[in-house]
C-alpha cells in the first residue's frame, strides 16, 4: 500500500517542471521588463540605469508613440477579421467537404510553417513588387494606376500578416467545426430552416469556441509583429513592435521600450478580457 504522504506530493512533483519553466522563461523576464519600464529615463547603457520607479515613463511613451500603438491595433484587427472570413470558409470546407482528403488539406494548411517566417514574408515582397504579376495584372485591369504600387503600403503589411497567421485561425476553427454533429443541421433543415438560417442558428453558435480561440491566436501576435511592417511597409507606417525593437536595439532606451511593452501587454489583455466576456465564452479563460 502506498504511503499517504507520498501521494500528497505526487501532484506537486509533476507540476514542478512546468512551474520551473514558467518561472525561468516568463515570470523572471516579465519582472525584468516591468522593472525596466520604471528605470530613470536619463540613464544609459554606458552610465547605467537606476530604479527610480519613474511612472511618468508610461505617459511619455503614450504621448510620443500613441499613433504607432493605434496603428498596430488597427492592422491586427483588420488582419484578424480577414483571417476569420477566409479561415472559416476554408475550415468549413475541410471539415464538411474534405472527405478522405481532409488530412491532406490540413497538412497543406500548416505546410508554410515548415519554412522560415522571414522567408515567407520575403516571398510577399517579390509577389507585391512593382514588376510582379499582381501589380501588372491590377494595372492591366485598370484597378490601380500605372504609377501606383502595393509594396511599402499598409495593404502589403496587412496581406503579410494575414498570410503568416492564417493557419492560427484555421486550425481552431476546424477543431470546433469537426465536432459538430451533422444531424443537428439536418434536423434544422427538416424543420424548414433555410441553409442561411441553419448556419446562423446551429453551425455558427457551436463553432464560437473555435472563433474566439482563432481570433485570439491571430490578433495577439499580429499586434506585436514587426517583421511584416519592416519588410513590406514604409518607414512612416511603423507599428508598435518596430518602435519597441528600435528602442531596445538602436537607441537603447530601455526605460521607454519597457514602458511601451508593458502598455502593449496591458492593452491586449484588456481587449481580450472584454472580447471573451462579450462573446460569452468566459470558460475559455
Amino acid at each position: 500500500m502506498a504511503r499517504p504522504g507520498r501521494n500528497r506530493y505526487t501532484g506537486y512533483l509533476l507540476l514542478a517542471p512546468g512551474a520551473l519553466w514558467l518561472a525561468a522563461f516568463f515570470v523572471i523576464p516579465f519582472y525584468s521588463l516591468v522593472s525596466a519600464s520604471l528605470f530613470d529615463p536619463n540613464g544609459s547603457v554606458l552610465t547605467g540605469y537606476k530604479m527610480t520607479f519613474h511612472v511618468a515613463n508610461f505617459a511619455t511613451v503614450i504621448r510620443v508613440y500613441h499613433s504607432e500603438l493605434f496603428r498596430s491595433l488597427w492592422y491586427a484587427g483588420l488582419a484578424t477579421l480577414i483571417c476569420l472570413v477566409i479561415g472559416y470558409v476554408l475550415a468549413y470546407a475541410i471539415a464538411f467537404k474534405g472527405g478522405r482528403w481532409r488530412n491532406l488539406l490540413l497538412v497543406l494548411v500548416i505546410a508554410p510553417f515548415f519554412t522560415s517566417f522571414l522567408l515567407r514574408t520575403l516571398s510577399w515582397k517579390l509577389i507585391l513588387s512593382d514588376h510582379g504579376f499582381v501589380v501588372s495584372t491590377l494595372q492591366n485591369l485598370h484597378l490601380i494606376g500605372s504609377n501606383q504600387h502595393l509594396l511599402n503600403t499598409w495593404f502589403a503589411v496587412v496581406a503579410g500578416i494575414v498570410y503568416n497567421f492564417l493557419p492560427f485561425m484555421v486550425l481552431p476553427l476546424y477543431a470546433s467545426l469537426e465536432k459538430i454533429d451533422g444531424r443537428l443541421v439536418e434536423a434544422a433543415n427538416d424543420l424548414y430552416a433555410s441553409p442561411f438560417t441553419a448556419f446562423f442558428k446551429v453551425t455558427w453558435p457551436l463553432s464560437l469556441p473555435g472563433v474566439v480561440a482563432g481570433t485570439l491566436l491571430t490578433f495577439i501576435p499580429s499586434a506585436g509583429d514587426y517583421i511584416n511592417q519592416t519588410l513590406l511597409g514604409s518607414p512612416g507606417g511603423r507599428m508598435v513592435g518596430n518602435v519597441i525593437q528600435s528602442l531596445f536595439t538602436t537607441t537603447q532606451d530601455y526605460a521607454g521600450a519597457g514602458a511601451l511593452s508593458v502598455i502593449l501587454m496591458v492593452v491586449i489583455i484588456g481587449l481580450v478580457l472584454v472580447y471573451i466576456r462579450k462573446a460569452g465564452t468566459e470558460e475559455l479563460i
